[in-house]
């Protein structure tokens, strides 16, 4: 990481973000670890209604949620808890975790994490899931490995 004091302040225009498409969801990359030193990243993910990630865990980064638009719902500690707009998640590492859209509109939230990295994993996935047949789920899980990324067995939420 660069410490962040050596960075100089910078204002990202609205056209200079980077989309990514995989497990179904949109991420926007608002900040990366390029601009930030590899401190943080952040961005809008958008989830369409039913859709979400299979329970998993990061084991390198904190993730932090804040629910822009839809409805939701954060699996943590074994229950599942309902958010709306204006309501925050924190999910520090190694706390198992899903979240679902139970909305009928697309979920936007706005989407940090501690240290960076997760903006490479997500475009790592995209290329992945946009393969000719679908995505291999044997490198699905590896690559996720590469990150610090493990999923869980169904049950678990």
């Amino acid at each position: 990481m660069i410490p962040t004091q050596s960075l100089p302040p910078q204002i990202v225009p609205a056209s200079g973000h980077a989309v990514h498409h995989a497990f179904g969801d949109e991420l926007i990359v608002l900040l990366d670890g390029e601009r930030t030193g590899g401190t943080h990243m952040c961005g809008v993910l958008v989830t369409p209604p039913g859709g979400g990630p299979p329970p998993h865990c990061h084991e390198l980064d904190d993730e932090w949620f804040y629910v822009i638009e839809g409805k939701v719902e954060f699996f943590v500690n074994g229950e599942w808890t309902e958010a709306g707009p204006g309501q925050c998640a924190y999910l520090p590492k190694g706390v198992p975790h899903t979240f679902r859209n139970i909305g009928d509109t697309p979920l936007r939230m706005l989407l940090h994490t501690a240290p960076a990295g997760f903006e490479t994993f997500f475009a790592r996935m995209a290329e992945l899931f946009h393969a000719e047949g679908g995505p291999d789920m044997d490198e699905v899980v590896r690559i996720s490995a590469e990150h610090g990324i493990s999923y869980l067995p169904p049950e678990n939420a």
